[in-house]
């Protein structure tokens, strides 16, 4: 009797303690943008009892170390449903840091889509690019997810427009995410002239992509690489830009 009494103290006890941690964590995920993250059964059952108690003692950042471990052995041994699993509670654990989020989708999106398309134990072509691009798909939502806690760093809208360009060779949702990555403080220059770039390739935006190149080859010779040279003059060509409004000939060598 005695000890059921004890028990149910402590447990009372232990509730109460946890509301006022439970409201710093809250309050802390919402200061550091954490979004669409939580700590679970699964998380639990995939580090362990210790590792899950680490976690929600401060130690995310030596629990999610060891997990990307893990996670490299798992693409070394090509168990991608594994490694999937890995980085989920990886990035929960620490979504803010931009290596975990932008390394789960490569891992998704170019090397675990390949391995589908190559898969020689699956003769169907049409499952086989159905699995590749279920691989897209992954790699594509831990970017966004990503983005979603980081909305304020350019890496993982350059991520994603890279995915669109190159796997699902979509040039308008490409040029959107470099030119919202080229929005945030401290992106690179180059992001600019990559939207330009990709918007030039959509159909019935050519005047648009157009007046973009223009306005950065008007910046000065530091814009004016081979590639922005020869978006322009194909777009001149295609628009049937007046001769004398175009650029020099001699920029073609350049």
């Amino acid at each position: 009797m005695i000890r059921a009494i004890v028990a149910l103290v402590v447990l009372i006890g232990v509730g109460l303690l946890k509301i006022p941690v439970e409201r710093h964590l809250a309050a802390l995920h919402r200061q550091e943008h954490f979004r669409g993250v939580e700590f679970n059964l699964d998380l639990r059952e995939q580090i362990g009892q210790l590792g899950f108690m680490a976690a929600l003692s401060g130690f995310r950042a030596i629990v999610a170390d060891a997990l990307f471990i893990q996670a490299h052995a798992a693409w070394e041994d090509t168990e991608w449903g594994r490694m999937l699993l890995l980085f989920r509670h990886i990035t929960t654990l620490q979504p803010r840091v931009l290596l975990f989020w932008d390394t789960a989708a490569w891992h998704m999106a170019w090397n675990a889509s390949v391995a589908a398309m190559n898969d020689q134990k699956q003769p169907r072509l049409a499952l086989r690019v159905k699995a590749q691009r279920e691989y897209f798909a992954l790699g594509k939502d831990f970017l966004e997810r990503g983005i979603n806690n980081n909305p304020d760093r350019p890496e993982l809208y350059e991520a994603l427009a890279r995915l669109y360009q190159e796997k699902y060779k979509d040039h308008a949702h490409a040029s959107e995410y470099y030119a919202k990555a080229a929005a945030l403080p401290g992106a690179p220059t180059f992001d600019r002239r990559f939207a330009a770039y990709e918007l030039s390739y959509c159909e019935g935006r050519e005047q648009e992509a157009y007046e973009r190149l223009r306005q950065l080859y008007d910046e000065g010779p530091q814009e004016r690489l081979p590639t922005l040279i020869k978006r322009l003059k194909d777009l001149e060509e295609k628009l049937g830009i007046p001769q004398q409004q175009r650029i020099p000939e001699k920029e073609q060598t350049r």
